[in-house]
Parts: C-alpha cells; structure tokens; sequence
C-alpha cells in the first residue's frame, strides 16, 4: 500500500504464535471458536457490525498457516473448503 512501507501487521503462524509481517494478512479468524475464513466472509462483517467478535480478530498470511495452528474454514465463505475439512474430520 502507497505510504505504509515501514508497516507491519501482527499475524499468526502455523504454529499458533504470533509474529510481526511486512505482508498484510490475507485471512481473518476468531480466536475462541478457531475458525478463519475471508476478510469479506458476511457472517464474520455481520459479527462485527453488531459490535461483538473484534477482541477475538486473528489474522493469516495463508490457509496452510491458519490449518496448522489449529483453525477450520468457514462454512459460509469457504464452503468447499469446510467440506473437505468436514470429511476429513470424521
């Protein structure tokens, strides 16, 4: 983004412990129910417009770190994921 070189974002890692990054996330989470989906995901904007799910906000590079810290995909903005995830699962 024009004018945020020096800008670093707090991201979490694959293992679960967060870290400083040059490269904004590109997934959102929510800590307590250890879910992540897209930053545009509706059910996560209707969360936060009722003022609630904020405290609980993490953020991902990418799937394969969300996956390996312990988060599920989202049933509503990455359905098809979700069912893989379901299946495998089970």
């Amino acid at each position: 983004m024009p004018g945020d070189i020096n800008r670093t974002w707090k991201l979490i890692g694959a293992d679960g412990k967060t870290y400083d990054s040059t490269q904004a996330g590109s997934l959102g989470g929510h800590r307590r129910s250890r879910i992540y989906g897209r930053l545009d995901c509706r059910s996560a904007l209707q969360a936060i417009a009722k003022g609630g799910y904020v405290m609980n906000r993490v953020f991902f590079l990418d799937r394969a770190d969300a996956e390996g810290a312990g988060y599920r995909p989202c049933a509503v903005c990455l359905p098809q994921d979700y069912a893989r995830w379901k299946i495998r699962k089970i």
